[in-house]
């Protein structure tokens, strides 16, 4: 039994855990017709021009039945949908919707888990703050989000894995609630990947051995399992049949990464060139990482060829840092490894990942000292890190544009205009 309720609509009384997952939808297109009220009911896209090789961030509902989704290059979008207006978005002002959204849901409760911008799972079991119907209180969310001038499809379900596949089944400004005792019939039927954490790499692989629903993968032997995908297996058995035992945390956990990336829209085939964009992209880094509070010890470079085609490498730091003329010259000497020259490059990534570890153990970095990058050379990391803060205070003070280096200069009429996505919270 699954579906929409209204308040009082069903016929159960809830028992057990109860945790809901609220997905803002089409969020930053709903936004954008919410401040424009005469784009309302018509095809909308957030993204990138085609001309600097954009992609799109997010459609409208009002787009989407034409083919438009996100991460869809912005060139097929246009020719899917050319009557559809153009917008590159303005992420404060999602990030201002988002937290009256999740204020207004920590008034129901204070189990929020946000997830990411237009994400949060919450716990409304009866008993643990009130009484009160998980159902009722689910409707009354919708109705309060809706009031802000945007709509949000809720899942409710005794796991965060049921309560999140719940949330996609009724769009937009739907409710779909998976009752105590009802989780296996409900997910028997749906395609593997509808679950989160299934990839297309493990998709494909399921399918390799016949594994399409997660009524089949929940009948796997878990061991079985072990042996093709490692400690995960058995994991995804579990989840599949609906038995997670998951909880709400108004404390999320940790940051595991910060990083950023940008995409260019003409390749990156000069060695001057990629080396500007590695450095000015961990730059962005160093900068996320000192707002934080933040310092890692394992450098990742991501750097993506074309549509189909990406590379990365990681290697490790002796000691935690949050300066970039410490990590940035390793992520330059990683890039290095992945690039042939002439080699076109599309798109760049570093990030840092590994925070709060104990310094010492096993680090091998003679890869890295075998000749000192320039900037290395020419600023002790001491001096370094004083540069960075204090470019921190004056763009933070000035903006973004009162400060500019030689290598950001380099690159400023060949990055995209896409709007990051930025899911993470932060």
């Amino acid at each position: 039994m699954h579906g929409t309720f209204a308040p009082g609509g069903h016929d159960f009384v809830w028992k057990g855990p109860a945790i809901g997952l609220l997905d803002l939808d089409a969020f930053f297109a709903s936004v954008e017709q919410l401040d424009h009220p005469e784009w309302r009911g018509k095809p909308l896209i957030v993204g990138g021009s085609p001309e600097r090789r954009g992609v799109v961030t997010t459609a409208s509902y009002e787009a989407r039945p034409f083919g438009v989704h996100s991460a869809m290059p912005s060139a097929q979008a246009v020719r899917l949908c050319p009557q559809a207006i153009w917008t590159q978005g303005r992420f404060d002002r999602y990030r201002e919707v988002s937290d009256q959204v999740m204020a207004l849901l920590r008034d129901e409760t204070p189990l929020v888990e946000q997830a990411s911008i237009d994400e949060a799972f919450f716990d409304v079991t009866p008993g643990r703050f009130n009484r009160e119907d998980p159902v009722a209180i689910c409707d009354r969310v919708r109705a309060r989000v809706r009031s802000l001038g945007v709509t949000c499809s809720v899942g409710l379900g005794v796991n965060k894995t049921v309560a999140k596949i719940a949330s996609d089944q009724d769009k937009p400004d739907g409710l779909t609630v998976v009752p105590p005792g009802t989780e296996g019939a409900f997910l028997e039927d749906l395609p593997v990947g509808a679950m989160s954490g299934v990839g297309p790499a493990t998709e494909r692989h399921l399918h390799e051995l016949g594994v399409r629903t997660l009524g089949q993968l929940a009948r796997q032997d878990p061991e079985a399992m072990r042996h093709v995908f490692g400690v995960t297996g058995p994991r995804l058995v579990e989840r599949a049949a609906g038995r997670e035992r998951s909880s709400v945390s108004p404390d999320p956990d940790p940051v595991k990464s910060v990083s950023n990336e940008r995409t260019f829209s003409q390749d990156l085939t000069r060695e001057e060139d990629l080396r500007a964009a590695v450095l000015s992209v961990a730059a962005k880094v160093g900068a996320r990482l000192r707002r934080k509070g933040l310092e890692g010890r394992l450098v990742t470079v991501r750097l993506k060829y074309d549509v189909t085609h990406t590379k990365s490498a990681q290697a490790p730091l002796p000691q935690a840092t949050d300066d970039e003329h410490v990590f940035g010259p390793v992520a330059w000497r990683l890039a290095q490894g992945l690039w042939q020259p002439g080699l076109g490059i599309r798109l760049v990534g570093v990030g840092l990942s590994r925070f709060g570890e104990e310094d010492g153990g096993a680090v091998q970095l003679e890869l890295f000292s075998e000749s000192p990058s320039p900037e290395a050379e020419s600023v002790r990391p001491r001096h370094g890190r004083d540069l960075s803060t204090a470019t921190d205070s004056i763009r933070e003070r000035f903006g973004d544009g009162a400060l500019v280096f030689g290598r950001d200069l380099r690159l400023k009429d060949r990055e995209t205009d896409t709007t990051p996505m930025n899911k993470d919270r932060f």
